[in-house]
């Protein structure tokens, strides 16, 4: 009887320890880094929701992402990614840029 009673113990926690990754995940969205600019140039974000924005760097070298508004910076190594985290926003525009190749690397996030 006591066996049964920790099997069924240790099963229902196992199922509640997995029940928080049921919920549901943040909307992904993607930023591809090619001959030092950022495609597309424009995206457009929904307002209030967090979202998982992932930035690939298809160029030889490193890129920056940066955005003062966002208050985001982090390096995108040659040849990698990063996810970044953001929002929930208020509708807007949230330029960024690419703190390496400012002339070229640039676009917006517009939140609506």
């Amino acid at each position: 009887m006591r066996y049964r009673f920790l099997m069924n113990l240790i099963v229902a926690s196992g199922l509640l320890a997995g029940a928080g990754t049921l919920s549901a995940q943040e909307p992904e969205f993607r930023l591809v880094i090619r001959d030092h600019k950022f495609e597309p140039t424009e995206m457009t974000l929904p307002a209030g929701k967090k979202v998982k924005l992932i930035i690939e760097n298809k160029d030889a070298t490193a890129e920056e992402f940066e955005s003062y508004e966002l208050n985001r910076e982090k390096v995108v190594p040659a040849k990698g990614q990063v996810a970044l985290f953001i929002g929930p926003l208020k509708p807007g525009r949230y330029p960024f840029f690419g703190d390496f190749h400012k002339d070229t690397a640039k676009g917006v996030l517009i939140v609506q």
